[in-house]
């Protein structure tokens, strides 16, 4: 997931109940989700705490960076002990403003949309999903884990509504920006773009942008980087022939 563009400037129209402190890094808030993710598969396991070492290479990154990752959010752990991994997921989860629920619109149900609208994973992690829209009048009408896909028609109205924080895009590129420029006007001030397109929007307004065709690239990058040098290793050696005085022996 990479950046789209940030908007500065503003503060969001929902406040969190506990604000990060104000300089934690872009970079860092983006690993916040990793580590958060990483401590509940230890409290699963039984962990009550974790070293910094063991909880960076269970998220993926140096146990340095993990350790100035924390401290942004005022958390250093104890000497000899680590962090307390319930204590550390409450930490994080109130920085990340996981403490309440969010109102989350979603704008275009095609494959990607209906199984985005179907998943049950955003309640339980705090993101309710409140308005289903769509333009296709094939759509309209469906329901979807119990939601009811409106007209895009009555997507200014239902963000006012329903008090949406975060809207979620999942159109043909095509639309994207229009859709976008209409949850703005609205009031939304999150968005999280699936469509494959460059937003543009006002300062103060956040997009995150999933491209899974990039990723995917990136991904064949290294695996056609894997078969050219198996190709290699596995090329039989050709030895040079051997000259004495200018001709082969």
């Amino acid at each position: 997931m990479t950046d789209d563009r940030r908007g500065t400037g503003a503060t969001p129209s929902r406040p969190a109940a506990v604000r990060p402190r104000a300089d934690v890094p872009d970079a860092t808030v983006s690993r916040l989700p990793v580590y958060l993710r990483a401590l509940h598969a230890l409290a699963e396991a039984g962990r009550t705490t974790v070293s910094s070492e063991a909880l960076a290479a269970a998220a993926g990154v140096g146990s340095a960076k993990l350790r100035k990752d924390l401290s942004h959010l005022g958390s250093y752990g104890t000497r000899g002990v680590g962090y307390e991994v319930r204590e550390l997921v409450s930490h994080i989860s109130r920085a990340l403003g996981l403490g309440q629920r969010w109102p989350v619109v979603l704008v275009g149900v095609g494959n990607l949309g209906h199984a985005l609208a179907g998943y049950g994973g955003f309640d339980d992690r705090g993101f309710s999903m409140d308005a289903l829209f769509d333009l296709d009048p094939t759509r309209v009408g469906e329901l979807i884990n119990g939601q009811r896909v409106r007209h895009v028609d009555e997507l200014d109205e239902a963000v006012r509504a329903f008090g949406i924080c975060i809207g979620v895009i999942a159109t043909p590129a095509p639309a994207a920006q229009e859709v976008c420029d209409r949850l703005v006007a609205a009031g939304v001030r999150s968005v999280l773009n699936f469509a494959p397109v460059l937003l543009q929007v006002p300062a103060g307004v956040d997009v995150r942008k999933v491209d899974l065709s990039h990723e995917l690239q990136i991904l064949s990058f290294h695996s056609h980087r894997r078969a050219g040098l198996s190709l290699v290793d596995e090329a039989p050696r050709v030895d040079e022939p051997q000259l004495s005085g200018g001709v082969p022996a």
